[in-house]
Protein backbone atom coordinates (compact mmCIF):
# COMPACT_ATOMS: atom_id res chain seq x y z
CA UNK A 1 0.00 0.00 0.00
CA UNK A 2 1.06 3.55 -0.72
CA UNK A 3 -0.42 6.47 1.18
CA UNK A 4 -0.32 9.94 -0.32
CA UNK A 5 0.65 12.98 1.73
CA UNK A 6 -1.07 16.33 1.30
CA UNK A 7 1.95 17.71 -0.57
CA UNK A 8 1.41 15.12 -3.31
CA UNK A 9 -2.37 15.37 -3.56
CA UNK A 10 -2.21 19.15 -3.57
CA UNK A 11 0.42 19.26 -6.29
CA UNK A 12 -1.52 16.83 -8.47
CA UNK A 13 -5.07 18.11 -7.96
CA UNK A 14 -5.00 21.74 -6.84
CA UNK A 15 -2.33 23.57 -8.75
CA UNK A 16 -3.48 25.18 -11.96
CA UNK A 17 -0.03 25.84 -13.38
CA UNK A 18 2.35 22.99 -12.83
CA UNK A 19 6.09 23.25 -12.98
CA UNK A 20 8.38 20.41 -13.99
CA UNK A 21 8.39 18.91 -10.48
CA UNK A 22 4.58 18.86 -10.30
CA UNK A 23 4.33 17.39 -13.81
CA UNK A 24 6.76 14.59 -12.83
CA UNK A 25 4.81 13.94 -9.65
CA UNK A 26 1.51 13.89 -11.57
CA UNK A 27 2.96 11.34 -14.02
CA UNK A 28 4.12 9.19 -11.10
CA UNK A 29 0.69 9.28 -9.46
CA UNK A 30 -1.01 8.48 -12.77
CA UNK A 31 1.30 5.47 -13.19
CA UNK A 32 0.43 4.31 -9.68
CA UNK A 33 -3.27 4.65 -10.47
CA UNK A 34 -2.79 2.35 -13.46
CA UNK A 35 -0.85 -0.18 -11.39
CA UNK A 36 -2.12 -2.91 -9.08
CA UNK A 37 -0.75 -1.02 -6.07
CA UNK A 38 -3.23 -0.31 -3.27
CA UNK A 39 -3.42 3.45 -2.73
CA UNK A 40 -4.97 5.60 -0.05
CA UNK A 41 -5.21 9.05 1.44
CA UNK A 42 -5.17 9.52 5.22
CA UNK A 43 -8.27 11.31 6.49
CA UNK A 44 -6.14 14.13 7.93
CA UNK A 45 -4.75 14.72 4.43
CA UNK A 46 -8.28 15.10 3.08
CA UNK A 47 -8.97 17.63 5.84
CA UNK A 48 -5.75 19.54 5.09
CA UNK A 49 -6.52 19.56 1.38
CA UNK A 50 -10.05 20.91 1.76
CA UNK A 51 -9.19 23.41 4.50
CA UNK A 52 -7.54 25.80 2.07
CA UNK A 53 -10.44 26.00 -0.38
CA UNK A 54 -12.83 28.92 0.19
CA UNK A 55 -14.98 28.47 -2.94
CA UNK A 56 -17.67 25.83 -2.21
CA UNK A 57 -17.97 24.63 -5.82
CA UNK A 58 -14.21 24.17 -6.09
CA UNK A 59 -14.19 22.36 -2.72
CA UNK A 60 -16.94 20.00 -3.90
CA UNK A 61 -15.09 19.24 -7.17
CA UNK A 62 -11.90 18.57 -5.26
CA UNK A 63 -13.68 16.33 -2.76
CA UNK A 64 -15.32 14.35 -5.55
CA UNK A 65 -12.01 13.89 -7.37
CA UNK A 66 -10.37 12.58 -4.20
CA UNK A 67 -13.27 10.32 -3.23
CA UNK A 68 -13.58 8.92 -6.76
CA UNK A 69 -9.87 8.20 -7.01
CA UNK A 70 -8.75 7.04 -3.59
CA UNK A 71 -9.98 5.27 -0.50
CA UNK A 72 -9.79 7.49 2.58
CA UNK A 73 -7.83 5.81 5.39
CA UNK A 74 -9.21 6.85 8.75
CA UNK A 75 -6.99 6.95 11.81
CA UNK A 76 -7.44 4.44 14.59
CA UNK A 77 -6.66 4.80 18.27
CA UNK A 78 -3.45 2.88 17.59
CA UNK A 79 -2.49 5.44 14.94
CA UNK A 80 -2.90 8.28 17.43
CA UNK A 81 -0.83 6.43 20.02
CA UNK A 82 1.91 5.78 17.45
CA UNK A 83 1.80 9.44 16.40
CA UNK A 84 2.38 10.51 20.00
CA UNK A 85 5.32 8.08 20.24
CA UNK A 86 6.77 9.50 17.02
CA UNK A 87 6.48 13.06 18.27
CA UNK A 88 8.18 12.13 21.53
CA UNK A 89 10.97 10.28 19.72
CA UNK A 90 11.50 13.24 17.39
CA UNK A 91 11.57 15.69 20.29
CA UNK A 92 14.23 13.55 21.98
CA UNK A 93 16.30 13.82 18.78
CA UNK A 94 15.73 17.57 18.51
CA UNK A 95 13.54 17.18 15.42
CA UNK A 96 10.41 19.34 15.26
CA UNK A 97 7.45 17.40 13.91
CA UNK A 98 3.85 18.59 13.50
CA UNK A 99 0.86 16.69 14.86
CA UNK A 100 -0.68 16.12 11.39
CA UNK A 101 2.64 14.87 9.98
CA UNK A 102 3.05 12.54 12.96
CA UNK A 103 -0.42 11.09 12.36
CA UNK A 104 0.24 10.60 8.65
CA UNK A 105 3.55 8.86 9.40
CA UNK A 106 1.92 6.71 12.08
CA UNK A 107 -0.80 5.58 9.69
CA UNK A 108 1.81 4.56 7.13
CA UNK A 109 3.96 2.75 9.69
CA UNK A 110 1.04 0.91 11.30
CA UNK A 111 -0.21 -0.31 7.92
CA UNK A 112 3.28 -1.24 6.69
CA UNK A 113 2.59 1.19 3.85
CA UNK A 114 4.97 3.46 2.01
CA UNK A 115 4.35 7.20 2.06
CA UNK A 116 4.60 9.30 -1.09
CA UNK A 117 5.48 12.83 -0.02
CA UNK A 118 7.47 15.85 -1.04
CA UNK A 119 7.29 17.27 2.50
CA UNK A 120 10.80 17.86 3.84
CA UNK A 121 9.61 17.45 7.44
CA UNK A 122 8.34 13.93 6.77
CA UNK A 123 11.49 13.07 4.84
CA UNK A 124 13.72 13.94 7.78
CA UNK A 125 11.96 11.66 10.25
CA UNK A 126 14.72 9.56 11.85
CA UNK A 127 15.17 6.33 9.89
CA UNK A 128 14.94 4.09 12.94
CA UNK A 129 11.29 5.05 13.49
CA UNK A 130 10.07 2.89 10.64
CA UNK A 131 8.62 5.25 8.05
CA UNK A 132 9.15 3.94 4.53
CA UNK A 133 8.98 6.44 1.69
CA UNK A 134 7.67 5.64 -1.77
Amino acid sequence: MILFDQSVVSAVLRRRRKGAAEEDLTARVEALLRSDETLGIPGIVLQELLSGVADRAQRDRLLKAVQDGFPIVLATEGDHLKAADLMNACAAEGVAFSTPDALIAAQAINRRARLLTTDADLRRLPAGLGLRLA
